[in-house]
């Protein structure tokens, strides 16, 4: 299943300037999703990090991937209309900047679930390199 920005928005709570998924390339409800975030110079954070030298701030990176790993939770038809939570982050490496005009590619792999609470497997590249990874626990609502 792929899905644009305004059906993201029907699944996600997230708005400008919180919003860090434009699109899903690919989606196994419950399983898996694979979006995009195209960086662009204009957003907020560029301001302050760092001015002259923009970067993408990792944390931002690790809400995109959170996003993505959402829309695969939440595109499951026993949890539609719920939130889902950050529970924490684990093993979280970042191996390459994220700059303006990049495209972030993102993957969220849910390895494990108890309940309500679980862990996705979350990574993102720019140009098929790896820009970060992470375990991310989750507890939906």
């Amino acid at each position: 299943m792929e899905l644009n920005s305004n059906q993201i928005e029907e699944i996600l709570p997230h708005r400008y300037p919180f919003l860090l998924v434009d699109r899903i390339k690919a989606c196994e409800p419950g399983k898996y999703a694979d979006g995009i975030k195209c960086v662009s110079a204009n957003e907020m954070h560029f301001t302050g990090h760092f001015p002259g030298a923009h970067v993408m701030p990792g944390v931002l990176i690790l809400e995109a991937l959170a996003q993505t790993g959402a829309v695969a939770l939440l595109t499951e038809e026993a949890n539609r209309g719920k939130l889902v939570f950050f529970g924490g982050v684990q093993k979280a490496r970042f191996k390459k900047q994220v700059i303006p005009g990049d495209v972030l590619e993102l993957h969220c792999e849910i390895i494990g679930r108890k309940g309500p609470v679980g862990i996705g497997k979350a990574e993102a590249r720019v140009d098929g390199k790896i820009a970060a990874t992470a375990e991310l626990s989750f507890a939906i609502q």
